[in-house]
């Protein structure tokens, strides 16, 4: 995700801490900011997972498992 758009989250962040109150435009901007924000960081997190492996006590290296 391009740095500008998590300082704009940050930005309605604030706004919204200070007491503002943010237009429904700025309100769904917010959301959809949000989301891309979150399946960002599933993205990232789910390809670290699949590079990690899980090392048995006879040295044996393996896949870790997904969840069902």
């Amino acid at each position: 995700m391009e740095q500008a758009k998590i300082d704009r989250i940050n930005e309605l962040a604030r706004r919204v801490k200070a007491g503002e109150t943010l237009t429904p435009e700025e309100l769904s901007e917010r959301d959809a900011l949000r989301r891309e924000y979150i399946a960002s960081v599933k993205a990232s997190l789910t390809g670290q997972l699949d590079r990690t492996y899980i090392v048995g006590p006879d040295g044996a290296k393996r896949k870790l498992p997904k969840k069902q």
